[in-house]
């Protein structure tokens, strides 16, 4: 009688699963479907290289909070004023797509999922022609100014005002009579929040920390993975693709950092770095413009997560930031600690995470309690070479404290640092 009882009840919660899920998939577009920020780079970078730099620090400062999404978009809006329409879809046609773009919107379609693209960074004449490609019933975005076929200046919509997103998401919600429940939403950043609505699967696409405090999944790897979140599926272990290992194995060898500052000095160091760092923020605006420097293009083509592909991949930079202010900024004892446990700890806890992901963490569901064990592992490994086991074991437990955190600063600036300074405490100098 219990076995009876057992598959009846079985057969009912797998009858019962398609109602549970998603009947309307909302997608974030620029960071989820097509490169951030790429298509506002590209048209920009037209104007000369001065507009193009002014953008870029009006970009800055709505990252650290200064401008708003608003303020934002009408200062680069305004700095666009002119440009041709025609132009504009030629450049948005140009712009390659995420990988599996195409897959995840026929499965989707095969699901009879309905599906809406809302986007506060793109014009709505775009979003209309993304959503007819791939057959999305909705599509939202700004509204511009246009004037004998050339833009205005002037921007507005619903999607760049306070809580619009939120709006917007209603009211596709009341009119195909569904409720939050019913929805899943796939976004990278903060400003997608108000999406977020109670009861809605809320999936983090390569997210920021805002976005991670707040999801349901996060996905950092291909968006095909969104599929089985969707349907209910369990998240599947994968084997690290040939990139993931050649990215981890360069961030590994930040080990070796500490070992040439102690026979070249501090210094000569530095320089190599900036030099490097330098050389390596050429390429990548190279690669953006469909060119590859020698060497080190070609490294980075085969480095770059999916995600990266065709954006700028900033990550590398911020490595080489934190290692430099460790450089600078404590003795080399503490300097030399921090670096290789920041460089071996790290790269150990992004292969083991992904390679094993069972434990998700609660506060940071991209990050698993699998990998922050196997970093700790090697980063006290790698502290103990420096300095003595007690120290190495504090360095690697502020290590791996930091990086499985979300946290608003690039962790790899914050885990060299805070290991540092940590270290800086504890040893006698």
């Amino acid at each position: 009688m219990q076995f009876i009882t057992q598959v009846t009840a079985k057969w009912e919660q797998r009858l019962k699963l398609p109602d549970s899920k998603p009947r309307l998939v909302v997608f974030d577009v620029e960071g989820v479907l097509v490169p951030k920020n790429r298509f506002i780079f590209d048209a920009v970078k037209s104007l000369g290289v001065s507009q193009l730099l002014k953008v870029i620090f009006i970009g800055f400062l709505y990252e650290i909070g200064i401008l708003t999404l608003k303020s934002t978009l009408q200062r680069i809006f305004r700095i666009m004023q002119g440009l041709e329409v025609e132009k504009l879809a030629q450049i948005f046609d140009e712009i390659p797509l995420k990988p599996n773009v195409d897959v995840v919107f026929s499965q989707l379609k095969a699901r009879n999922c309905k599906i809406a693209l809302i986007s506060s960074g793109l014009p709505m004449f775009l979003v209309k022609k993304l959503a007819s490609k791939f057959g999305a019933d909705y599509a939202f975005g700004i509204e511009v100014g246009v004037n004998d076929g050339k833009l205005t200046g002037e921007i507005w919509g619903e999607v760049i005002e306070v809580d619009g997103k939120r709006n917007v998401l209603s009211q596709i919600l009341a009119a195909e009579r569904l409720t939050p429940k019913d929805c899943a939403v796939i976004a990278d950043d903060r400003n997608n929040l108000p999406m977020f609505l109670s009861g809605t699967l809320k999936i983090g696409y390569n997210p920021d920390f805002a976005l991670r405090l707040n999801a349901d999944e996060v996905v950092t790897g291909s968006l095909s993975s969104v599929l089985p979140l969707i349907d209910g599926a369990p998240k599947q272990r994968a084997l690290p693709s040939k990139n993931d290992v050649l990215r981890e194995l360069i961030h590994a060898c930040g080990f070796f950092v500490p070992v040439l500052a102690g026979l070249l000095g501090v210094f000569p160091v530095v320089l190599l770095i900036c030099a490097v760092s330098g050389l390596y923020a050429l390429s990548e605006l190279a690669r953006l413009n469909r060119k590859n420097l020698p060497v080190v293009g070609a490294i980075t083509q085969n480095a770059v997560s999916q995600a990266e592909l065709h954006e700028f991949a900033a990550a590398p930079l911020y490595f080489a930031m934190g290692i430099l202010l460790a450089l600078l900024l404590f003795p080399l004892q503490v300097s030399s600690a921090a670096i290789a446990i920041f460089a071996l700890g790290d790269s150990a806890a992004s292969l083991f995470g992904n390679l094993l992901s069972k434990t998700p963490l609660p506060f940071n569901k991209g990050k698993t309690l699998e990998g922050s064990l196997f970093g700790f592992f090697f980063a006290f490994l790698a502290g103990s070479i420096f300095v003595p086991p007690v120290l190495a074991f504090v360095g690697a437990f502020v290590a791996m404290a930091v990086e499985s955190l979300p946290l608003p600063v690039n962790d790899n600036v914050l885990i060299p640092l805070c290991t540092g300074l940590a270290l800086m405490l504890l040893v006698p100098i």
